[in-house]
């Protein structure tokens, strides 16, 4: 086996540039790690020229399947444990394989196959140009998925503490700790233990398949013993420790024990009044975010044990995440529509008017909707975004207003809807527009009644969830061309808001380009460059079709492919010539509706080149599915290809 050394020789780095801007679009875009794993192996194996990608997790003394592109074929395990062991790219064969760090607890294997061994010493040299920004998307993205895990695992640790609460009696209390436990991190059992010090035992319940539940063993004994004796929180794994397990418990049970995670139970004083323990991970080993949130947990335990009601901790972790995330939603400028807009959204915060946002693709339309959340009394409370455009229409009352098991031949259970998750705080509509007439029709209801009824139920559920619409089109003249209800348009029209377009904003073009270059230098740990007067100079002169999004991705494309300390206009070239060769842009003197409607023709028919004339390939590339694709050509007037 060889160490991979060299860069890739077959790509130019325009071609390197386009294909890393959509690595990065992709992991911002992305809702889970799966399905942004599954992207880039395809981009990956693409790219590459190989017939298989595969990235694989060591987990229990074996390797399992995390994601593919291609036909799977065995991979070789000396090939996975060399590559974890060296952490650096490695070639065997027809086989090249390439460590991913996944937090301080977990890694992966990335391995591509090729047919040949020529073919894998090229597919070798593209990898390593590609792995750097791969590893940078995925990191990226991995933080933000951590973030939205842990506010949900927020949310129902308040929601678990409430439940605990209201339960009075000892018994049904632990069998319901138990059950949150398990669920909330993906355990197959849990037991909580109490320490009963004058006999020096530790009594565990529930225990399955022990007589009324309940498990004693020596306060000195297996790893429940040594947490409670030494206050410490403690992770065993058997396919590393398996001295660790107490076997003799496991053939008691008839069970086997493969991961374990303990912490220790303190009363309000500090004191060690017994632990709280978690049997076989669903999927590798328990890590230690795993055991952050067991922790937090099992301090709840404590309070719902000695009936106490103060759940103000919880509440202000939860406010904590609020505030941080709060943080992070800024409008950006200096321009005096900025100055003006940021003045109203200040106004109508702390309303509950309904706010339509008109702009452009990419100006930062849900950035301004969340950040009226933010500044209201709603702010402690969910906010849901939801793309019109992306929910076909057979299935827009199920996903905002929910479903009854059985209503329709896939709702195998029940479901709430967006306007239910939203409950007491914001629902965001994006491409209003795009929403079907008879959406519009059930929307426009429920705003009105305040009132919504499950798909295939029959009991009204009442909603308080703020809306704020947003769409890039002129719904104005949907009404008029009757493709838009004008009852509802007037509903969500209380108030409106203009976001103005990245070109007309001036010197917020440089402001918001020196702000993300900040902070993506800043995550890549690099001194920011500066831009030269001719950087500067292309910058303000680019008609920014993509706005405020196009500029961040250039951005952060340039924090992580410039290697200079000086930006000049021509490192921008790559980036921006695609943009100036007149393919899309619009002729200037056209209202701003016909514009945005140029565009958006222009657009799709280039998605839909760049995908062979496949609907199918151009409709995932642009975020639609492909009936609405169709439905949006149609509004546009454009012809469907033969």
């Amino acid at each position: 086996m060889s160490q991979a050394k060299g860069p890739n020789a077959g790509s130019s780095p325009s071609d390197q540039a386009v294909d890393a801007g959509e690595i990065l679009l992709e992991a911002v875009e992305a809702n889970d790690r799966t399905t942004l794993l599954n992207r880039l192996l395809a981009r990956i194996q693409r790219a590459c020229r190989a017939d298989a990608a595969v990235v694989l997790r060591p987990a229990a003394g074996q390797w399992t399947l995390v994601a593919r592109s291609g036909d799977h074929a065995k991979v070789p395990l000396e090939l996975l444990a060399e590559a974890m062991d060296r952490e650096e790219l490695v070639l065997a064969g027809v086989w090249v394989a390439v460590p991913l760090r996944v937090s301080e607890d977990l890694a992966e294997v990335l391995a591509v196959r090729s047919t040949d061994s020529a073919k894998a010493s090229q597919a070798r040299r593209t990898l390593q140009t590609m792995m750097k920004v791969v590893s940078s998307a995925l990191s990226a993205a991995d933080a933000r998925f951590a973030d939205r895990r842990r506010l949900g695992q927020l949310e129902a640790m308040l929601q678990i503490a409430n439940q605990w609460n209201q339960t009075r009696e000892v018994g049904p209390l632990l069998e319901r700790m138990a059950a949150a436990a398990t669920r909330l991190l993906e355990a197959d059992r849990a037991s909580i233990f109490l320490w009963d010090k004058r006999t020096r035992t530790l009594v565990g319940r529930p225990a399955l398949g022990v007589k009324d539940g309940e498990l004693r063993v020596p306060d000195d004994r297996g790893v429940v013993g040594q947490v409670v004796q030494t206050g410490q929180p403690l992770r065993v794994d058997s396919a590393t420790e398996p001295e660790r397990i107490n076997r003799q418990v496991d053939e008691a049970l008839g069970y086997e024990t493969r991961t374990i995670l303990c912490v220790p139970l303190r009363s309000r004083s500090g004191e060690v009044i017994g632990a709280f323990e978690l049997i076989n991970k669903a999927e590798g080993a328990f890590g230690s975010e795993d055991e952050s949130v067991l922790a937090e947990l099992a301090g709840h335990a404590v309070i719902a044990l000695e009936n106490a009601q103060d759940r103000q901790q919880l509440l202000s972790n939860a406010r904590q995440i609020t505030d941080q995330a709060a943080g992070r939603v800024a409008m950006i400028g200096e321009c005096p529509a900025i100055h003006a807009l940021r003045s109203i959204v200040q106004r109508v915060a702390d309303t509950d008017l309904a706010v339509l946002i008109l702009g452009e693709n990419g100006t930062g339309k849900e950035v301004v909707a969340q950040l009226i959340h933010y500044l209201s009394d709603r702010r402690d409370k969910p906010f849901i975004a939801v793309n019109c455009a992306a929910i076909p229409d057979t299935l827009a009352e199920s996903e905002l207003f929910g479903h009854e098991k059985g209503a329709f031949t896939d709702a195998h259970d029940t479901r709430a809807g967006k306007f239910e998750l939203a409950a007491d705080g914001t629902l965001f509509l994006d491409e209003i527009g795009d929403l079907s007439q008879g959406g519009q029709a059930k929307l426009l209801r429920v705003l009105e009644e305040k009132l919504l009824v499950r798909l295939g139920g029959s009991t009204p559920i009442a909603t308080d969830a703020r809306v704020i619409a947003a769409t890039n089109q002129g719904l104005a003249r949907m009404v008029g061309e009757k493709r838009f209800r004008e009852d509802l348009f007037f509903r969500l029209n209380v108030v409106t808001l203009e976001i103005p377009p990245l070109r007309e904003r001036g010197d917020d073009i440089l402001l918001l380009g020196r702000h993300f270059l900040t902070e993506f230098c800043r995550r890549v740990r690099r001194p920011v460059p500066v831009f030269s007067a001719s950087a500067v100079a292309r910058l303000k002169s680019h008609p920014w079709p993509g706005n405020v999004r196009e500029l961040r991705n250039l951005m952060e494309r340039l924090a992580y492919l410039s290697p200079s300390e000086r930006i000049e206009a021509d490192d921008l070239a790559f980036i921006l010539s695609p943009r100036e060769d007149g393919a899309m842009v619009t002729a200037a003197g056209l209202p701003l509706t016909d514009a945005t409607t140029d565009f958006q023709v222009k657009y799709i028919e280039q998605a839909i080149k760049r995908a062979g004339g496949n609907m199918s390939d151009a409709a995932r590339n642009l975020g639609l599915h492909r009936a609405n694709l169709y439905r949006k050509m149609r509004q546009l007037g454009m012809q469907s290809p033969r």
